[in-house]
């Protein structure tokens, strides 16, 4: 199962911009997902945990 961290880069309307942070490239373009399927709590700057198909906040 595919784990990972991002961090939220930037919040645009109902669509969050992810960073992933084992990213080796820093030119990537951050990824896109619905705020529906991230937690309510997440502002700019939040570190996610991505497992088993859900995110979380990382501590």
């Amino acid at each position: 199962m595919l784990t990972c961290t991002y961090i939220v880069e930037r919040i645009d309307g109902d669509y969050a911009l992810l960073r992933r942070t084992e990213e080796a490239d820093p030119h990537a373009e951050p990824k896109t997902v619905a705020r529906a399927l991230l937690p309510p709590e997440i502002m700019e700057g939040t570190k996610l945990l991505y497992e088993y198909l859900q995110y979380t906040i990382a501590e």
